[in-house]
């Protein structure tokens, strides 16, 4: 399978859940969102993430997210999409910071299920239908049950595929036959959300993917989809694998993804600062393993 038979990709390719930099006083670190948000791009990215689950927007103001869109755009102008993550458990307020990201310049918004309340599949439904109304911004649907505590079932996710301003789904459902059903009856761009998904997702028609441990190395994880796009599922495969260890550390050991990006960034000299409460920061034998695997990987890339 080459790019050409992929569907098409409205934020481009290998999308980074780019980490939301604070200063060690726990204010927001512009100048560090925009020299990591630079480095991301020059190393593979085309498209950005900003306020989602990785980029801890339970825990930044709504001024704080606006911020940060102006900050990335004005380092990486209109080298990478910009996806603006605006999902809250309030459908207005939902419907304002789409609103608030589209005259900040982001190319398109990240909207997750509605938490807490778990609203049936018609509710859902309705919240995606009426923010996707709410701003010109085409919209990238949020699909993390394990998160927010409730499923898009697949024959919602079909019937938001109606609306032409919903035209994205990062998949974090841990259902692949969920997805390749939509995938099947729709022309829905699905990115992989979960990085032990990349290849397999990617292989069945995805559109790309939106890491966490691209945050890390971006390069790495674009060589995996560059690879199979040349025709080289083998060297596909090996990145693949090749990256799980790392992916285990930062996705799979019982810390969020926020925490141990962090860790590693920070290890690695790069913008990152702490982590904002109710998060708490990784250990020093966490960052330690976590460099260790980094350095693993990269020599051997």
């Amino acid at each position: 399978m080459t790019s050409t038979q992929h569907p098409p990709r409205p934020f481009g390719r290998t999308l980074c859940a780019m980490i939301t930099p604070f200063t060690e006083e726990g204010a927001l670190d512009l100048d560090g969102a925009a020299g990591l948000a630079a480095r991301l791009v020059a190393e593979g990215c085309d498209g950005l993430v900003l306020s989602g689950t990785t980029g801890e927007s339970p825990t930044t103001t709504d001024a704080e997210k606006t911020e940060l869109i102006a900050a990335v755009r004005g380092a990486v102008g209109d080298r990478a999409a910009l996806v603006a993550g605006v999902g809250t458990a309030d459908t207005r307020h939902t419907a304002e910071l789409a609103l608030a990201a589209e005259k900040a310049g982001a190319d398109g918004v990240l909207v997750v299920t509605p938490y807490y309340s778990r609203p049936p599949q018609e509710a859902v439904a309705a919240h995606f239908l009426e923010v996707a109304d709410a701003s010109g911004l085409p919209v990238m649907v949020y699909d993390i049950p394990g998160r927010t505590g409730t499923r898009i079932e697949p024959e919602t996710m079909i019937r938001l595929a109606g609306h032409p301003g919903i035209v994205a789904v990062k998949d974090c459902s841990y259902d692949f036959l969920g997805t390749q059903k939509v995938l099947e009856r729709t022309e829905l761009a699905y990115y992989a959300g979960c990085d032990e998904h990349v290849l397999a997702l990617y292989a069945v028609g995805a559109a790309g993917c939106v890491t966490t441990v691209g945050n890390a190395v971006p390069a790495h994880m674009a060589a995996i989809l560059d690879a199979f796009d040349a025709g080289d599922t083998g060297r596909a495969r090996r990145l693949q694998l090749r990256a799980t260890p790392l992916i285990e550390a930062m996705m799979g050991a019982g810390l969020p993804g926020t925490v141990t990006a962090k860790a590693l960034l920070g290890r690695l000299g790069l913008p990152a600062g702490p982590v904002r409460r109710p998060l708490l920061p990784a250990g020093r034998e966490t960052a330690d393993g976590l460099l260790g695997l980094y350095e693993e990987l990269v020599s051997g890339s």
